[in-house]
């Protein structure tokens, strides 16, 4: 029996779903919230509350565990809450796989990291990562693959609403970059995981093209036939603390190492395919 256990199934572990489960596998996936429920079925995986159902009798039947849940001012809140039953299940465990972000390696001009780069988070969200990261490998025969996450799109997080209702800007930062990676392309590489497991792995997920935002806003309204959206200096964008955050890091992330190890041949390997896949199926969609 395969059964993993999804703590936060949210967006990249639907997609990771729809992969497992027509293949036999038994899914279940922890929310805090009810109202996500329908969107969990609709992946195959079976709904549970999180913590009230999500506790010791889940965990004991799984064979392999997936973290998306984000870490907190408090910590991580797997561990938190079930930290010291996954350390005692943890030689019966066959995989583990922790969604970090490529956020941990912090700022490097434009420079090029890999999953060598030590480890210089700039913001909290990327400190509490870092720190979260080396909880769950403290975990004695944990066997833990993490994955540092680049910008995530996809079917309803592309940026084609926000052109379409003219709410879109380029926002101008000279010399910026930002790696990103389809959602479909993530499930691809934990799902190759999976089959090839090796206990204390770490891998960027990111695609071959790091490039400036307001090139792949500017690419998505001429994709739809419209203006490109106004472009605005950093300085007057107005944006949020949270927003700023993002900007304050610039970095190209090399994937090498998912396409040498696990043999994954990314099927949207730059935001261009990425883009022109995810506005077919919106056209393609019964009105």
């Amino acid at each position: 029996m395969t059964a993993l256990l999804s703590f936060g199934h949210g967006y990249c572990a639907q997609a990771l779903s729809h992969l497992l489960v027509p293949a036999g596998w038994t899914v279940i996936g922890t929310t805090r919230e009810r109202a996500h429920f329908e969107a969990i079925r609709a992946s195959g995986a079976t709904p549970r509350l999180w913590p009230d159902e999500a506790g010791t009798l889940a965990l004991e039947s799984a064979t392999h565990l997936l973290i998306s849940a984000g870490p907190t001012e408090a910590g991580d809140p797997t561990l938190a809450r079930l930290g010291g039953r996954i350390a005692a299940l943890a030689g019966r465990l066959r995989w583990v796989g922790y969604l970090s972000t490529t956020g941990v390696y912090g700022d490097h001009g434009g420079g090029w990291v890999d999953e060598e780069t030590p480890l210089a988070p700039t913001t909290r969200r990327g400190e509490l990562r870092a720190e979260a990261e080396a909880a769950w490998q403290a975990i004695p025969g944990l066997a833990l693959h993490i994955f540092r996450l680049a910008s995530i799109y996809g079917p309803g997080r592309g940026p084609f609403e926000k052109v379409r209702a003219g709410t879109a800007r380029r926002i101008i930062k000279p010399g910026q970059v930002f790696s990103r990676i389809h959602v479909e392309d993530i499930a691809a590489v934990l799902a190759a995981s999976i089959r090839r497991p090796r206990p204390g792995a770490i891998y960027n997920l990111c695609d071959d093209d790091p490039a400036p935002p307001q090139d792949v806003l500017g690419h998505a309204a001429d994709l739809l036939g419209l203006p490109p959206p106004p472009e605005v200096p950093l300085a007057e964008a107005g944006l949020s603390p949270m927003g700023q955050s993002f900007y304050a890091e610039n970095k190209r992330v090399r994937n090498a190492l998912i396409k040498s190890e696990l043999g994954v041949r990314l099927r949207y390997p730059t935001y261009r395919e990425g883009l022109a896949a995810i506005l077919s199926a919106e056209r393609e969609r019964p009105a």
